[in-house]
């Protein structure tokens, strides 16, 4: 058994990451203040875990949740494109100081530490198949659409940082667009949206014109290439993409839905000058035509590579949110 911290451990990739490490018995320590998860992320598991309602920016919790556990995950964050959008400020003070803090207190104990980071940090390249080691090609400073990328950007610097002067046994991954059961649309999450809106007969909102293209990973994946790191030493210092690099264009993404509900929705092409949920706050929003990740270290390091096919991942999606009965979903964008 082995005592475990997760920060963001009831979001959604977070809660995922803590059933595997329940289940194969380590001692799980949540510490979320559930401004994006959701305590029902843990609750209808049944899960042993602990859950600590607190922030990664109080420097006292977590310095002491951290000298308790003898491993860290560190997946909290201010996530989505719709959340960045609305709350700039707490989401940079959120991605660059709560990583920071848990960084040092991380150091201070000598605990190893997993950082999630994501494929928002290659920005505007869309080359075929992102390499770890591939530019990041960010727009305009003035766009809040980078704020996010940017702060991951330093988290991962922090991170590489500490490696490098202090030996701090620190693995970086990069998610590529996971997705899966427990998902929230709430913060631009498309698949989510797309299933909600279809089950509701309601028109699919596309942004742009669609072509542009995603690779969805399974969060069952998404977290078996975490768990395949975790015990691996040459995985230290590192960055590992995580990413199943079939594309789909959102459009057919959007098609896809229809048909495995069985809908009779339609598709609404909508510009992002003219969506309603941007055109106040979002001046100029930048979406990328494709992003597509090479997982060739992945596999060479851990023998793992993300493989579940986007129609069994939607099938589980669709099955899950048959069951939520929730009121139909804002509209908000594409991620």
């Amino acid at each position: 058994m082995t005592r475990v911290l997760v920060t963001g451990g009831a979001g959604f990739i977070g809660s995922h990451l803590v059933q595997q490490l329940t289940a194969r018995g380590d001692q799980v320590t949540v510490l979320d203040d559930l401004s994006t998860g959701r305590r029902a992320n843990l609750d209808q598991l049944g899960l042993t875990a602990t859950l600590v309602e607190g922030s990664v920016l109080d420097t006292g919790l977590v310095d002491r949740l951290v000298r308790d556990a003898e491993r860290v995950f560190h997946l909290a964050a201010a996530v989505g494109v719709d959340y960045v959008l609305r709350h700039p400020l707490r989401s940079l003070q959120t991605n660059i100081g709560g990583t920071e803090c848990v960084l040092a207190a991380c150091d201070r104990y000598e605990r190893p530490i997993l950082l999630a980071s994501t494929s928002e940090v290659y920005g505007k390249n869309d080359r075929d198949g992102l390499s770890e080691e591939d530019d990041r090609v960010l727009g305009a400073a003035r766009l809040s659409r980078w704020f996010y990328a940017a702060a991951k950007s330093i988290d991962e610097s922090l991170a590489l940082a500490y490696w490098q002067e202090r030996r701090l046994p620190v693995v970086i991954v990069r998610f590529f667009n996971t997705i899966g059961p427990r998902q929230s649309s709430q913060y631009g999450s498309v698949v989510p949206r797309f299933v909600r809106w279809a089950l509701r007969d309601e028109p699919l909102i596309v942004y742009g014109d669609g072509l542009q293209t995603r690779c969805f990973t399974d969060v069952r994946d998404t977290v078996r290439g975490v768990l395949k790191l975790t015990d691996l030493p040459d995985a230290a210092g590192e960055v590992f993409n995580i990413g199943q690099p079939m594309e789909v264009r959102i459009v057919d993404l959007a098609r896809r839905v229809i048909e495995l509900t069985g809908s009779h929705s339609e598709i609404r092409r909508v510009s992002y000058d003219d969506a309603a949920a941007y055109a106040e706050r979002a001046a100029g929003y930048e979406d990328m035509r494709r992003r597509v990740p090479d997982t060739s270290k992945l596999l060479r390091y851990t023998g793992f590579q993300p493989a579940i096919p986007l129609d069994e991942t939607l099938r589980a999606v669709i099955d899950y949110e048959r069951g939520r009965g929730e009121p139909p979903c804002a509209a908000s964008a594409a991620s």
